[in-house]
């Protein structure tokens, strides 16, 4: 394979994956913003201990967040087995939820950090954190691509890139000169 073809099917993976992590980061952005308005809502509503408040919310931006994954991040990839998939998206989710809330439980009770702005730093600090496994984890195992629709996409790119030579058909009733 030449340098170029390379150079060109590279491109094309780097420029899927940078549209990949710019609609994971549209839908995250606003699952981020769902999960701190909630929390806040609920710190202000309810006398729920701050770990408790953070669980409720980080649960209803999981709805929110699955429903922008699949139909809209990852809506061209692979829609059989969707009980399998939102098994594991759950599951790949109460992980995040894990390493979310450990950061806020850790400030909260660890440091005894409890002031209103230190909740919402520390919970953001989790939210960043367990965003970098959720997409790991979400792309690779809970949102995977059809390999068969990836390789005609890159063979496409190649293609287009490089298109093939034209040739002339010879007729076949035509003498062959030596």
């Amino acid at each position: 394979m030449s340098e170029r073809r390379m150079l060109g099917g590279l491109s094309t993976q780097v420029g899927r994956l940078a549209r990949e992590i710019a609609k994971f980061g549209v839908v995250g952005g606003a699952g981020v913003f769902v999960n701190l308005a909630v929390f806040n809502l609920v710190r202000s509503v309810t006398e729920l201990p701050v770990v408790r408040a953070s669980i409720v919310a980080t649960v209803v931006a999981t709805c929110f967040n699955y429903l922008g994954y699949r139909y809209f991040t990852y809506r061209d990839r692979d829609k059989q087995g969707r009980t399998k998939e939102l098994s594991l998206f759950l599951l790949f989710s109460a992980i995040g939820l894990i390493i979310e809330n450990g950061v806020l439980y850790t400030a909260t009770y660890g440091f005894g950090w409890d002031s209103s702005l230190a909740s919402n730093v520390f919970k953001f600090l989790g939210i960043g954190i367990g965003t970098l496994f959720r997409f790991w984890s979400y792309r690779t195992w809970v949102f995977r691509a059809m390999p068969a629709r990836e390789a005609v996409e890159s063979a496409e790119a190649i293609l287009a890139e490089n298109p093939p030579a034209r040739t002339t058909r010879r007729n076949d009733m035509q003498p062959v000169r030596k």
